[in-house]
């Protein structure tokens, strides 16, 4: 019997996702759970396994196409069965039906109430009270009406080219950059665009993007319209976890983890936002959510580009425990093998740029947080303790955190706090 393999629902806020490329050949004998091919999204770029066992017998949707979730991407067929690929592509997904929202949008004002139908005359008269604009904009996922809503945009108004007119991310994003959108209360108009990147006759190397370096860069356009950045550097001496690291560096491989510094500044971190726990939050308009939560993303650089996979529930992990997890998260996304709910809901976000070299970093904020930290190279140097001039590693600590949000006092109160702990690191938190 065959079995239909079906694009992936990649998180609640997901609605699409594109074919990078197909692991195995139409005509390749397959077993259930190996990996049949890959895809990108907004969210990870992942193999996805066959959900059969048996021979993969028509591939419907081709690599770089991007097609709604639940797709049918490709068929499965028993082994020994022919099944004869009917070449016809990806049949349309149908939408989930949309939830009556609890409260009517501003543009629903003045419409008819809608209330649970009672008989069947009463449902036609509420579908029909429902417009085809409406309609639209339940079915554009939550991720476009956030960003639509923050940016003040009426989404009835942009052409969708998704799926029966849904409005994507790319549409909306689209129409910012377009600059028709009116600023959102308290924001300058969109600058005007640039210059052609390029003129004829100059020597140059023409590349398109992979998928997910464009999803790179509408995520780090969003988040710099979205965020008034602004960064503080602290320096701060790690002699003290220098010197613990290279203590329990061989008790903690014993115990099948690598000690980093890395970790060292994520258990820190923890107990910062404890603290602190305003970078742990978000902003819902004119409302505050404070996560209770706390979701350690560590950004993982890739060959094409970057991923932040998710410490879950980061503060109930000791140093050995957040160990692991940054090893098995970093280890599993520059292999792919990271699921989507991995690089999900974090709440906070701590990268490395002092890696390839960098002093200090000013990383833009992974939305939708509000603080994200940057770590910067480790690097011996000339230090004052008490009247002398001692030798000792020293690391630049950055914050970047959302203006709207946080304040410079509390971005220096976060960092003196992480500061004072890294440099008295205890060896009993070990």
């Amino acid at each position: 019997m065959a079995t239909n393999v079906v694009m992936p629902q990649m998180g609640e806020s997901i609605a699409e996702g594109t074919i990078v490329r197909w692991i195995k050949k139409v005509g390749d004998a397959v077993d259930r759970d190996e990996p049949l091919f890959e895809i990108s999204t907004d969210k990870v770029d992942a193999e996805i396994p066959s959900p059969a066992a048996g021979v993969l017998s028509d591939i419907k949707v081709k690599e770089g196409e991007t097609v709604p979730v639940n797709s049918v991407v490709a068929i499965i067929g028993a082994a020994g069965e022919k099944v004869e690929p009917d070449g016809s592509s990806a049949p349309a997904a149908e939408a989930p039906p949309a939830e009556i929202p609890t409260e009517l949008p501003e543009a629903a004002v003045g419409q008819p109430e809608i209330t649970p139908p009672q008989r069947g005359g009463r449902a036609r008269q509420t579908e029909e009270a429902v417009s085809k604009e409406e309609l639209r904009r339940q079915k554009s996922s939550p991720l476009v009406r956030r960003i639509a809503k923050e940016h003040n945009v009426d989404i009835r108004e942009i052409q969708g080219s998704g799926l029966s007119g849904r409005v994507t991310k790319q549409d909306i994003l689209g129409y910012l950059e377009s600059g028709a959108a009116a600023p959102a209360p308290g924001y300058p108009a969109a600058r005007p665009a640039a210059g052609p990147a390029f003129r004829p006759g100059e020597n140059v190397q023409i590349v398109p993007m992979s998928v997910m370096r464009k999803k790179i860069a509408e995520h780090m356009v969003l988040s710099a319209r979205t965020s008034p950045h602004v960064y503080s550097v602290y320096e701060v001496n790690f002699g003290r976890v220098s010197e613990l690291r290279d203590k329990k560096k061989a008790q903690y491989e014993s115990a099948g983890a690598k000690l980093t510094f890395t970790a060292m500044i994520a258990k820190v971190i923890v107990d910062a936002i404890r603290a602190f726990p305003v970078v742990n939050a978000s902003i819902d308009g004119e409302n505050i959510v404070y996560k209770k939560d706390i979701n350690l993303g560590i950004a993982v650089a890739l060959d094409n580009g970057l991923i932040v996979p998710v410490i879950r529930n980061a503060d109930e992990k000791n140093l050995l425990g957040l160990s692991r997890a940054i090893n098995d998260l970093s280890n599993r996304a520059r292999s792919k093998k990271l699921s989507p709910d991995e690089v999900q809901n974090g709440t906070f976000t701590i990268t490395n740029p002092g890696i390839f070299g960098a002093l200090y970093g000013l990383p833009l904020i992974n939305q939708p947080q509000v603080a994200i930290l940057g770590v910067g190279g480790i690097e011996k140097r000339a230090v004052v303790l008490g009247d002398a001039i001692a030798i000792r590693p020293v690391c630049h600590l950055t914050l970047g955190y959302d203006h709207r949000l946080v304040d410079g006092a509390d971005a220096g109160r976060f960092l003196s706090f992480v500061k004072e702990r890294l440099e008295n690191f205890e060896e009993g938190w070990m």
